[in-house]
């Protein structure tokens, strides 16, 4: 097979037009999930949460957070981990749902812990079901806690035993996320109430599936990367190989991208936007620096608490310090930083944005 030789702005344009952030946007919120195969849940309300902004850059207008809402509600979207995806893309999990302890006994070291802690609560486990037979779907809170062992880390989910079950409980495939109550605490429910009954997909097959898609996504992808848990950044040998010019490594790119025409837009990311979420790719690729500095403290952030990534063709350009003050009624941009200058066509597309994303939020915008 032939190793295609791109260059990075090849490589970039390939990686937004399969993000449908190129002028060619998706028919609807369900066409561009399925394409996106993902939209991460993140509630942060500096702006707004993350599969919101990440909808509505590709959707413009035509997008409302009730739409996303809707589709969750009737599950077309299902919640899976903090990823919300297609209903009909569980399938090709259910296989290794149901190995779970298998897998996770062999492959041994915090994987063999995880499982013998699940073995060890049993009995909270089926107290659980039996509960959210009878009475779900319900939030964590209203789940009473019978476990024997208690869940030990040095984060924030320490002997936080009910809430460690339930998303230890999930990827087994015993429960979902069927809603959130308030907008943010999870409501669970059996799965077999949950998920749509469709073929289980055998694990080997499946993997292939899942790894065709997210390339499809990404558009280009690393062969092998780092460990991801719950959503790998690599996709292995699907697709065709390529090599990036002044990259290292190995790549696969979707064949269906190459060759294509391109042609660019503005738009304003969310933070965990796919496009730079693998951090890595995004400085090889789009020559890119930026974090998300929420976590730092005031006087160390370098672009804002919640900077939105500037997408101008196929480069990224700046960072909007943006806040949404909804008691004041306004969408508070603070500082647009430029990475590169600005030409009066950027400036006054950038601005469009900015504008389109008070409307979005129903704010008026304040420019610096």
């Amino acid at each position: 097979m032939v190793t295609h030789l791109l260059s990075r702005e090849q490589a970039r344009r390939i990686a937004v037009r399969a993000q449908y952030l190129s002028r060619e946007r998706p028919a609807g919120l369900l066409d561009l999930v399925r394409q996106l195969t993902l939209l991460q849940v993140d509630l942060t309300q500096a702006v707004a949460p993350s599969a919101d902004l990440v909808a509505w850059s590709r959707l413009g207008a035509a997008y409302s957070p009730k739409d996303l809402e809707a589709a969750l509600g009737n599950q077309a979207l299902v919640e899976l981990q903090a990823l919300i995806r297609p209903a009909e893309d569980i399938a090709l999990y259910r296989a290794d749902m149901a190995a779970w302890d298998e897998r996770n006994g062999m492959l041994g070291g915090w994987r063999e812990s995880n499982r013998n802690w699940v073995a060890a609560n049993r009995g909270c486990r089926l107290d659980i079901l039996s509960l959210l037979r009878t009475d779900g779907p319900l939030p964590a809170r209203e789940i009473p806690d019978t476990c024997e062992v208690s869940w030990r880390s040095s984060g924030w989910t320490n002997n936080r035993n009910v809430l460690k079950m339930l998303e230890f409980m999930e990827v087994r495939g015993e429960v979902a996320v069927v809603g959130r109550q308030g907008g943010r605490d999870r409501l669970w429910d059996l799965a077999e109430r949950a998920y749509p009954d469709d073929d289980v997909v055998p694990a080997a097959e499946a993997a292939v599936t899942r790894a065709e898609r997210r390339l499809r996504s990404l558009g280009i992808a690393r062969e092998r990367g780092p460990e991801c848990p719950i959503e790998p950044q690599d996709v292995g040998k699907v697709g065709e190989p390529a090599v990036v010019d002044g990259v290292k490594g190995t790549w696969r790119v979707d064949p269906a991208q190459l060759d294509q025409p391109f042609a660019g837009r503005a738009a304003l990311l969310s933070p965990i936007d796919r496009l730079v979420y693998d951090r890595k790719r995004m400085v090889e690729i789009f020559e890119f620096d930026y974090q998300l500095e929420m976590y730092k403290p005031a006087a160390k952030r370098r672009w804002g608490y919640y900077a939105l990534p500037i997408l101008y063709g196929d480069r990224l350009v700046g960072k909007v310090d943006a806040t949404a003050d909804r008691p004041a009624g306004v969408l508070r941009v603070d500082a647009v930083h430029r990475d590169v200058p600005f030409t009066k066509a950027m400036t006054s597309a950038v601005d469009r944005e900015i504008r389109s994303l008070a409307t979005f939020l129903g704010l008026k915008p304040t420019m610096p």
